[in-house]
């Protein structure tokens, strides 16, 4: 497989991870490593370049709301759910943006497959979905043909804030977690796989032509 660095980071303050990104991206060069990010994050809700003040629907308590760069609206991020950020070089790896998240979409219904979970996409919705529920979020950044923020799989978290706002924007929408079907599924057992798919999807990944 080609070289990409994956970082472990543990729990980290959203708002410094989101400028550690942007001062990755920023830094980086032709020749730079691609990296992949694996987080957690304490409960934050971020709000996406598309975000619509209606999404929020009742007080936010002391959860802090950081708007970001990425694309798409409203959501939610807390402990037990893994968050994978990937810093991409996609010129370098002629990747299209529609290609990355495609290949993000199938690495996690193919990890949910491991489990015997049917999980699919929607062409209308980033993200991934089972039984009508969201179970993972998508949301990127494209500069300079480089690419940063990423993938939210909920694992084992308490997803009551996600009742305060409209998640991605899709009304009436409910979340999930893979801990409604696997009952013991922590963030640290789910990690090394979801990397695994999505290194497979990178390298199996058809070369874009013009």
């Amino acid at each position: 497989m080609s070289v990409i660095t994956v970082k472990h980071l543990g729990l980290q303050d959203y708002l410094q991870t989101y400028q550690a990104m942007q001062a990755f991206s920023a830094q980086r060069l032709p020749d730079t490593t691609d990296e992949i990010w694996l987080v957690e994050h304490p409960p934050v809700f971020t709000q996406g370049l598309n975000g619509q003040a209606e999404h929020i629907h009742q007080s936010l308590r002391d959860i802090p709301l950081v708007h970001t760069d990425r694309g798409g609206q409203i959501t939610y991020h807390g402990p037990g759910q893994l968050v994978i950020y990937v810093l991409i070089d996609l010129r370098r790896r002629k990747l299209g943006v529609r290609q990355l998240v495609s290949l993000l979409e199938q690495s996690v219904i193919d990890l949910l497959a491991d489990y015997q979970l049917s999980a699919q996409a929607r062409a209308d919705a980033p993200g991934i979905y089972l039984e009508g529920k969201k179970i993972a979020s998508l949301g990127l950044k494209i500069k300079r043909q480089t690419s940063y923020h990423g993938l939210a799989l909920n694992i084992n978290m308490d997803l009551t804030p996600f009742e305060w706002i409209t998640p991605c924007g899709l009304q009436a929408m409910q979340m999930t977690q893979l801990a409604d079907y696997l009952p013991d599924a922590t963030v640290a057992d789910i990690q090394p796989d979801l990397v695994r798919h999505f290194r497979q999807q990178l390298e199996n990944s058809p070369i874009m032509t013009d």
